[in-house]
């Protein structure tokens, strides 16, 4: 709204309350503002706004006793400059004092849906006899007590543990493993990836590649290859159950120096124990299976 147009109005705004109109209107489409004017003194005007949206592009004022009539054009606005509303603050004591007890807002008290209350209602309905005091409510209270304690321990049991580095002050990592009757222990350490078996070299224990490549999977996945000296010590079994208990020795050794190494390893099985041993001899057979050839005569 422009200075002009804000002077106009308040020009008719003056006049009309110094005439004793009862009422003047702006309209914009269907949108009405009123304002009814009274007093002694052309001091005293109050306003009562209907409207709750700004005038747009174009406006009419009528004044009803004098039938007199202007229109304006402007662009719109977000937020008019003239105040038409009265503005009334409230009788109160504002003096500064230090009494903090008048601030403090006292705590409203939880209410509780009708649905949850009923359900409480209900729940102390079904249970008030176990605090009468008597032997029977003590030993249920008892029980309850004790059921609650183990269910809490097996969701304590159920998280996953929290897995550190363990490494020694030589700045090694140990693992041990197993697979049918060969035991094995497994120290690491940062270094070329140079891999011992028995003070023996790695190829030199191992002559077939298939004994090798199951030794290495540990480092294939978890992308460490040539990044770890190996020292293994092994004995008792053959040589596929001494490379299948190196493996998991290494593995668990990897693990314990970088925790991180533990999903993929995981993933490929490099940390599971092989449970399958060698079957038992029966009596009338061979071996465990195989049975003597069967002659008719």
């Amino acid at each position: 709204m422009t200075s002009a147009m804000r002077g106009s109005l308040l020009s008719v705004l003056h006049r009309s309350s110094q005439r004793g109109a009862p009422l003047a209107s702006l309209r914009n489409g269907s949108r009405e503002i009123s304002c009814s004017a009274w007093g002694e003194s052309n001091n005293k005007l109050t306003s009562q706004i209907t409207s709750t949206r700004c005038v747009s592009r174009a406006a009419i004022i009528n004044i009803d006793h004098t039938g007199v009539s202007r229109s304006f054009s402007s662009r719109p606005e977000k937020k008019s400059m003239l105040r038409l509303h009265a503005v009334t603050l409230k009788h109160s004591d504002y003096e500064d004092e230090l009494d903090e007890a008048r601030w403090d807002v006292p705590e409203e008290e939880t209410q509780l849906e009708p649905f949850d209350s009923r359900k409480m209602e209900a729940k102390e309905e079904a249970t008030w006899w176990l605090y009468d005091g008597t032997q029977e409510s003590r030993d249920v209270l008892a029980a309850m007590r004790a059921k609650k304690a183990q269910k809490d321990r097996w969701i304590k049991n159920s998280s996953p543990p929290v897995r550190v580095s363990e490494i020694d002050e030589r700045g090694r990592a140990y693992g041990r493993g197993s697979r049918k009757s060969a035991q094995a222990r497994v120290w690491i350490q940062p270094g070329e990836g140079e891999i011992v078996v028995n003070r023996q070299d790695f190829l030199t224990y191992f002559p077939r590649e298939t004994h090798r490549d199951h030794i290495l999977g540990p480092f294939v996945a978890s992308q460490t290859c040539g990044k770890f000296d190996v020292k293994a010590v092994v004995n008792g079994g053959g040589l596929t159950g001494q490379a299948g208990a190196i493996r998991l020795g290494l593995a668990r050794a990897l693990e314990k120096y970088n925790p991180d190494y533990r999903p993929p390893m995981k993933r490929h099985g490099f940390l599971t124990r092989d449970p399958r041993m060698v079957e038992r001899k029966k009596v009338g057979r061979v071996k465990a299976r195989k049975s003597p050839q069967w002659v008719r005569r």
